[in-house]
């Protein structure tokens, strides 16, 4: 369990961000559940740009659940081809709406155990679909900007998304686990970049340790 000075550290953290980053969201298109959930599973390993012009046709060839587990698997990869990693993408998205329409009547689950049993869903789409689409704060969602950035700020010394979740969910307030992902993804775009971060501008950087900078 955290000591009183990292929580206390983690809580400064959560403050800049909310001052600088007030209006962060989840930057894929969607206006349901499912919709999310599809378009988080193409998010992997492909610029969320570019999934929302995939989506904007895919959404209307496939309003449900029922129409993605009927559909042809070739057919369905060739409209999602630019995703990238298609075929596993195609797999994941028709096998999970074959299991939404056998065990919930098409309906995505307000349950992360639920969820996460469904093909092709870890926690990060879970905790995605969850706190962006039902407003329930199941977990962080940690992808590769919030791994990073945890492990530079010294909220974490862990490598696996699961154990840096764990960590983030120590030390930040329940209330504040959803608007955390979506802000620390935004500082991640900004500023905190893989390659070439903008310390001297980060409004962070009073509290950073740096690790791995």
């Amino acid at each position: 369990m955290p000591n009183t000075a990292e929580k206390r550290h983690a809580a400064r953290i959560a403050r800049l961000l909310a001052k600088h980053y007030p209006d962060a969201r989840c930057s894929l298109d969607f206006q349901s559940p499912l919709e999310l959930l599809v378009a988080t599973i193409l998010s992997a390993q492909c610029t969320d740009e570019r999934v929302n012009q995939v989506t904007k046709t895919l959404f209307r060839k496939y309003p449900t659940a029922a129409h993605y587990a009927r559909a042809g698997l070739p057919q369905l990869q060739r409209d999602i081809k630019s995703t990238g990693f298609f075929r596993n993408k195609a797999k994941s998205i028709k096998n999970c709406c074959r299991d939404l329409l056998e065990q919930y009547d098409g309906r995505v689950p307000k349950d992360i155990e639920q969820l996460v049993r469904l093909p092709g869903i870890g926690r990060k789409t879970a905790n995605v679909v969850l706190g962006t689409a039902y407003g329930i704060a199941s977990g962080v969602v940690v992808d590769t900007h919030v791994a990073r950035i945890a492990r530079r700020l010294g909220l974490t010394a862990e490598k696996t998304p699961e154990k840096i979740e764990r960590d983030l969910i120590a030390l930040f307030a329940e209330k504040e686990w959803i608007a955390l992902s979506h802000r620390l993804i935004q500082h991640g775009r900004r500023r905190c970049t893989a390659r070439k971060p903008a310390c001297d501008e980060c409004p962070l950087e009073p509290l950073c340790q740096r690790i791995g900078v």
